[in-house]
């Protein structure tokens, strides 16, 4: 099935056109550095004092990108193109794609990088993935499908895959390689859409995603973004600043945006904490997210907000567990059956097979095993008598109740709670000093810090 069938890109409504960087390019790309909101939101002067994503790359399935762009340069490897063929960071025609990679990984530019685009993990890399849109008509053959795309990335350095689409209805190869990527322990960040309905598709649905939903500047659920009780989290997805390939840069919202912001702050966590799983970098994410005044008494995982928006700084600095190897995410179904070679009951056999094959390695007989079995049978009796006799020889003088293995005796210890006990592992935290600061009306970012 081709992409034009099962894959359309899930783009944001663009509302601003091309800026050009030949007139007044200092003022002008200070605008554009002071356009990213989110950026102000999370404090990311703060962030990159911890992490800058450095060695982790993140793959981008989606229109091929610009790696020529300013803000990209050196940011984005060759990648492949499943739509036209050959490499996928050389795209001039289609936006999206390079969007996503510059919210991820763009490193601005100028003096400093003070101007441009600047990504929330400046120093990670990009792997471009190139698949065909609604629109396209692919030339490498008919049979492509999403599958290809997250096997390339997935076996090729990949930690964190980013999926700014609308994949349609997933097919079995292509629920066979979501499983592949994250059995990988690869971190696969899927946007909800944009279509403000409340039934989210089968791509943020699968088991072992993370769905990210859009939310505003002030952290309320952008009404656009669809919902579901599949919804992980939620994060920036309003007028979000972002590069171009067709021009320097876009404005768009959308829950793509979003979608890219996560990844983005999974590459910060992968490469500061490069021994937790993808679960429990989701974790992370999970315990340190954040609710908007007024939400913070909503119970989680809210289908609208999942359990918050991120928050990358303390993601990054609190003491959080590391936790169950999953974390938050569900395990898709082929995980959960035995490995090949893993312990597993013997399958039954119209021929018996198996179970002569057991006793042939036992290398004992039937009659031996049951003379065994008789024997053992007669010992415990012994033993029972004995300690019955000695019960009532000493039954004046026994133990308080409750003692030799009752409650409050010797060897009794309270059962403590397991680690799926605990109550609401991935309920929101309680708030910390300024954990929800309300701030004065021309700064409603600062929720996000």
């Amino acid at each position: 099935m081709s992409f034009t069938r099962t894959l359309r890109v899930v783009g944001g409504a663009v509302v601003a056109g091309a800026l050009l960087f030949g007139a007044a390019p200092t003022a002008m790309a200070d605008e554009i550095r002071d356009a990213q909101w989110p950026l102000k939101a999370f404090d990311a002067e703060s962030v990159w004092k911890e992490s800058t994503g450095k060695g982790v790359t993140v793959a981008v399935i989606d229109d091929a990108v610009n790696g020529s762009h300013p803000d990209l340069t050196g940011n984005v490897l060759p990648g492949r193109d499943f739509n036209q063929g050959g490499v996928a960071n050389q795209e001039t025609v289609d936006d999206h794609g390079t969007g996503m990679a510059s919210i991820i990984a763009g490193h601005g530019h100028g003096a400093g990088d003070s101007q441009g685009v600047k990504g929330l993990a400046p120093a990670a890399k990009i792997l471009p993935v190139a698949i065909p849109g609604e629109d396209d008509v692919p030339t490498q053959g008919e049979d492509i499908s999403l599958a290809d795309a997250l096997k390339y990335a997935a076996d090729h350095g990949a930690s964190v895959i980013n999926m700014s689409i609308d994949a349609g209805v997933l097919t079995e190869e292509e629920k066979e390689a979501l499983s592949y990527a994250i059995k990988k322990d690869i971190l696969l960040v899927v946007a909800t859409g944009n279509d403000g309905r409340g039934r989210l598709g089968d791509l943020p649905s699968f088991p072992g995603v993370v769905a990210v939903g859009a939310v505003d500047k002030a952290g309320q659920v952008w009404d656009k973004s669809n919902y579901g009780p599949q919804t992980i989290l939620t994060a920036p997805g309003t007028l979000i600043r972002s590069a171009a390939a067709s021009k320097p840069y876009r404005l768009a919202s959308g829950t793509s945006d979003s979608a890219a912001y996560v990844s983005g702050a999974a590459a910060l966590l992968r490469a500061k904490f490069p021994d937790l799983t993808a679960g429990q970098i989701a974790n992370r994410l999970v315990k340190t997210a954040g609710l908007p005044p007024g939400q913070t008494g909503t119970k989680l995982p809210d289908p609208h907000y999942g359990y918050g928006f991120i928050r990358p700084f303390r993601a990054l600095t609190q003491d959080i567990p590391a936790g169950s190897k999953n974390g938050p995410l569900k395990i898709p179904k082929d995980e959960l059956a035995p490995s090949a070679g893993g312990a597993t009951a013997p399958a039954a056999s119209s021929a018996g097979g198996s179970q002569a094959s057991e006793e042939s390695d036992s290398g004992l007989g039937t009659g031996v095993i049951v003379g065994i079995a008789v024997g053992v049978l007669a010992v415990v009796a012994i033993i029972i008598v004995i300690v019955v006799v000695s019960q009532k020889k000493n039954d004046r003088n026994g133990p308080p109740p409750g003692g030799f293995g009752g409650p409050g005796g010797p060897g009794f210890a309270p059962q403590q709670p397991g680690p799926y006990q605990q109550p609401g592992p991935y309920q929101q935290q309680p708030n910390a000093s300024g954990g929800y600061p309300l701030a004065p009306p021309t700064q409603p970012p600062a929720h996000f810090r």
